[in-house]
């Protein structure tokens, strides 16, 4: 069970950089971007090593560092730049508002945010800046520090590529994600070396990576499954990267799939089905594998990719505070429904929930939980899992041979009527009525039932009726038909991918007129 851990067993995440740079090395692109950068890993490693000195003079070591970066080949320089010299990158959420981002930025004491003028012009993110410079903190533009490098400069980063400016230990902080925001406010979530590396070689024991694979990444590096799968675990392995700044680009990210030739492709049901919907059957040919997490995968999903593309989806479960992944799939025992067994080296627990029969609420213990949480109303302040145990929120069951099958989210469900209502599962007989539309189920407040049902969605015909006849032969009772159906032009959807429920509530308590009853 622990041999899994060996190969980075004391390793900080610049040291497994390191490593892999020593044994992949052949003067080929590991790295790719969409606005055609390539880097070798020498050229990465001695790019990181001018950064890491650039960046030491305006900050300390251990220092919390925003990081506001899109997929692209600077976000990987300047995170082994930070790493490098014993800073912590906070990975900011830019998609999310100038509230948010700020917010988190103060969560963890941050003065400084990296980031890019061409990034935030294309992007039109101004008044975000606009908001974090409001706001105290200071913009360090890599298109400033590009023009003071020197050949003095590179030619130490040369020199200097495989050493870290700043010796740092694999249990130290490492690296802080925010939780995603879907149900509230975000938390800052501190992960150290070891959680990130456990995490990939626990992976490493479900999926099999090789220097011959070339992984396609759209997931944003703000996002735990778009940081540790997306960039850290194909370069710590040795696998090709490329980096696509958006995920929502449904029309040209199947073409650039083809032209790149990927083998590997993450994401969630949300993108993989708009990429299916524009796809051409070809452009999927060189896929032998997608691993999709964040979201339920529908089986219309499943069926598509396997029955055109030829390509088999693997759904996998985790959460950010997890570095992410708690469970997956694997290729030879691709249980369709379940989100996998848990990875070696975890141990779980179910506790029960009022109302809910079979399974319970999942706790998960392991070396990849994260150290603690970083809280708004307490910044900089680490909270620590009790007994290194984390609350998931998620209702799992899991079966004899320990597949997990998701039931839903603690908050997603209702109390109606003294009945325990799974809004995940009225979600998915919307999904399975009307699969090319997008649809979110929340619950508002309810004067004689406490909560009621609602659907927001882009489905024009959606009826309650159609609803309760298909929640009939699903067993369920009357109580789990939206009581309301509102109708949208779209969706509101995260960054991550996630659909964005706080929105979606607003909309509904808006529209039906309850004002600020919720």
């Amino acid at each position: 069970m622990e041999s899994f851990r060996s190969r980075f067993t004391g390793m900080t995440l610049f040291d497994a950089f390191a490593a892999a740079a020593r044994a992949h090395d052949d003067g080929t692109p590991v790295v790719e971007d969409a606005v055609g950068g390539a880097l070798t890993y020498k050229r990465m490693m001695i790019g990181a090593a001018v950064l890491a000195r650039k960046f030491a003079r305006q900050t300390k070591q251990g220092e919390y560092v925003a990081v506001m970066l899109p997929n692209a080949n600077a976000v990987v320089l300047t995170f082994l730049a930070l790493q490098s010299g014993g800073r912590i990158p906070a990975m900011i959420n830019y998609t999310a508002g100038p509230a948010v981002a700020v917010a988190a930025c103060k969560t963890v004491k941050a003065r400084l945010v990296i980031g890019s003028r061409t990034f935030v012009e294309k992007a039109e993110l101004q008044l975000l800046v606009d908001a974090l410079e409001k706001a105290g903190l200071t913009m360090v533009w890599l298109e400033d520090i590009a023009k003071t490098v020197t050949a003095f400069d590179k030619a130490w980063g040369f020199l200097m590529r495989s050493r870290p400016l700043e010796k740092t230990k694999a249990g130290d902080p490492a690296l802080v994600l925010f939780t995603s925001g879907s149900e509230g406010t975000p938390k800052g979530v501190v992960l150290s070396h070891e959680n990130i590396l456990s995490n990939c070689a626990q992976i490493e024991t479900r999926i099999e990576f090789s220097p011959k694979d070339k992984l396609f990444n759209a997931l944003p590096v703000f996002h735990s499954l778009g940081l540790t799968g997306g960039m850290i675990l194909p370069l710590v392995t040795g696998v090709r990267l490329y980096l696509y700044p958006s995920p929502l680009h449904y029309k040209i990210i199947p073409q650039a799939v083809a032209k790149t030739n990927a083998t590997i492709l993450f994401g969630t049901d949300t993108f993989l089905a708009g990429y299916a919907r524009t796809a051409k059957d070809s452009d999927f040919k060189s896929l032998r594998l997608v691993v999709a997490g964040a979201e339920a995968v529908r089986h219309d999903t499943h069926e598509t990719w396997r029955n055109r593309f030829n390509t088999t989806v693997l759904e996998g479960f985790g959460m950010t505070e997890a570095s992410p992944v708690v469970a997956v799939n694997a290729p030879d025992t691709n249980r369709i429904g379940s989100v996998g067994q848990l990875l070696p080296g975890m141990e779980h627990r179910l506790e029960p929930v009022e109302g809910i029969e079979g399974g319970g609420k999942l706790w998960v213990k392991g070396p990849n939980v994260m150290l603690g949480y970083m809280l708004p109303e307490n910044p900089g302040v680490l909270v620590a899992p009790d007994g290194g145990w984390h609350d998931s929120g998620d209702i799992v069951d899991v079966d004899e041979q320990g597949f997990i099958t998701i039931k839903g989210r603690v908050k997603r469900f209702a109390k109606i009527a003294g009945e325990m209502v799974s809004l995940g599962a009225v979600e998915m007989i919307a999904h399975h009525l009307w699969p090319e539309e997008s649809h979110a189920v929340v619950s508002v407040p309810d004067k004689r039932k406490g909560e009621r049902v609602v659907l927001v969605t882009t489905a024009e015909g959606a009826s309650r009726d159609t609803i309760a006849d298909a929640s009939r032969k699903s067993g369920y009772s009357e109580l789990w038909v939206p009581n309301s159906i509102i109708h949208v032009s779209q969706v509101p959807v995260l960054g991550t991918g996630k659909t964005d429920y706080v929105s979606s509530k607003k909309i509904a308590i808006e529209k039906l007129g309850l004002g600020e009853a919720a």
